[in-house]
């Protein structure tokens, strides 16, 4: 049967049936927690003191060495919730040549910081920048293809200090093999081998790996092996 309305609906009523009653309500205390939680966003102002750590990256590229500081805002500090997240970027250096780009990477940097969410991926994107002049070796043997990478590198081991990122780490039963390589190695070269350079724990002979950029891949087996990362031509 088709009804037809020639008036203008003016009101409406709700109808419920009888099994709405069984319907628990919502409880608020939930959303109100929710709501408790501090969330890192662009509407989180600045407080008067924020914690922070300062690294210092010396280049072969400069003299001078560059100071990279780096402050964190404490969200739902005493509760169950407390995190630090990075809030503010600064660069500092005596050498005043990239002064123009060091200062817009800060500001670019401290505005993701401080928009929220997922910033570690800062990290990788600046690792990945390649100066076309060619990279350097810092201490340790570790390869650096440009000053950004190394500023990323500073940001990542930050992010790991305050929990936002986990450190790789390999099992006991491959730091076993890789150590039991590395006596095998230094034992087959002992008469031969050169010094092992100051503040580098890998042989000098080692070959630069190209997963983890360190001077650790060494011949072992007809086989190049990283004593640092464990990546194996082999598999």
């Amino acid at each position: 049967m088709t009804v037809k309305i020639d008036k203008k609906i003016i009101g409406y009523k709700v109808l419920s049936s009888s099994n709405d009653d069984a319907i628990p309500e919502a409880q608020p205390v939930a959303v109100e927690l929710e709501r408790a939680i501090e969330q890192m966003t662009e509407n989180v102002s600045r407080p008067e003191e924020l914690p922070g750590s300062t690294y210092k990256v010396k280049t072969p590229l400069s003299e001078h060495a560059l100071y990279i500081t780096i402050n964190d805002i404490v969200l739902n500090r005493g509760t169950d919730h407390e995190q630090r997240r990075p809030f503010e970027i600064f660069i500092n250096s005596k050498n005043m040549d990239q002064f123009q780009w060091v200062v817009a990477l800060t500001r670019v940097i401290s505005a993701v910081f401080r928009k929220g969410g997922d910033c570690t991926f800062l990290a990788e994107e600046l690792k990945a920048v390649f100066d076309p002049q060619g990279g350097y070796f810092k201490r340790g043997g570790k390869f650096m293809p440009s000053l950004v990478a190394e500023i990323g590198e500073a940001i990542e081991d930050h992010l790991t200090k305050i929990g936002m990122l986990t450190a790789p780490e390999l099992g006991e039963h491959q730091q076993a093999i890789l150590a039991e390589k590395r006596a095998e190695y230094e034992a087959s070269t002992q008469p031969v081998a050169a010094p092992v350079a100051k503040g580098n724990p890998f042989p000098e002979s080692a070959q630069l790996c190209h997963k983890c950029m360190t001077k650790a891949m060494i011949l072992m087996d007809g086989c190049m092996t990283c004593l640092n990362c464990g990546d194996s031509k082999c598999g």
